[in-house]
């Protein structure tokens, strides 16, 4: 009898035992699902749904952009009497043709891309000739402001020796905002920022909600 007891209290005890740890694994689980998220973690959603575009930098070579710079001049001149070309070595170099004295006379300009703060990039003359002709710098870039088509967000200061080239403002279809990074023309390291509004995507930012 004695026997038969003790065994019935030591099973007694195993299932309160038993019984304990199952009570304090469910009460761990429920902490876990209802435990307030803190202020830190729950900010990322937040910035996530109300931002307007997301950006992004990419990388490319000087040959992927010569092919893409010259793709785009030659739609541009398309239809017209005009030929020019641009092409990145060490520098950025222009060559086309000049209209002169009811002729054409080869142009070449040598330029260093300095890129701005903004995304855009300005072209700093180094050298610059048009034919066998002796001419100031700025009257040869008077002559290119005055007869060298160029984009509407392309412009040619001839007082500063310069090209202000607005990346900025290129227009693209697929609404995507284009800036420049970085330009090392000597490392053949070129990097773009790329911004791409979430409306593009079909994307509607929740309007920020007073806290």
């Amino acid at each position: 009898m004695a026997q038969h007891t003790k065994r019935k209290n030591r099973w007694k005890r195993l299932f309160l035992m038993l019984f304990g740890l199952n009570m304090v694994i469910f009460i761990a689980i429920i902490a876990l699902i209802f435990w307030p998220v803190s202020d830190t973690e729950d900010s990322y959603p937040e910035q996530e749904f109300t931002q307007k575009s997301s950006e992004f930098v990419v990388r490319t070579t000087k040959q992927n952009l010569n092919e893409l710079m010259n793709a785009y001049i030659d739609k541009l001149l398309e239809g017209s009497n005009h030929h020019y070309k641009v092409s990145l070595n060490d520098d950025v170099h222009l060559q086309g043709e000049l209209p002169v004295f009811s002729t054409t006379v080869p142009l070449s300009v040598h330029l260093e891309p300095l890129v701005q703060d903004n995304g855009d990039v300005i072209l700093k003359q180094k050298s610059i000739s048009i034919g066998l002709l002796e001419l100031p710098n700025q009257k040869i870039m008077e002559y290119m402001k005055k007869y060298l088509p160029v984009p509407k967000w392309v412009t040619i200061n001839p007082e500063d020796e310069e090209i202000y080239v607005a990346v900025t403002d290129m227009k693209i279809r697929s609404n995507f905002h284009v800036g420049v990074e970085h330009i090392d023309l000597k490392a053949n390291n070129l990097a773009f920022k790329i911004k791409i509004p979430y409306k593009t995507l079909g994307i509607e930012p929740k309007k920020d909600s007073a806290r």
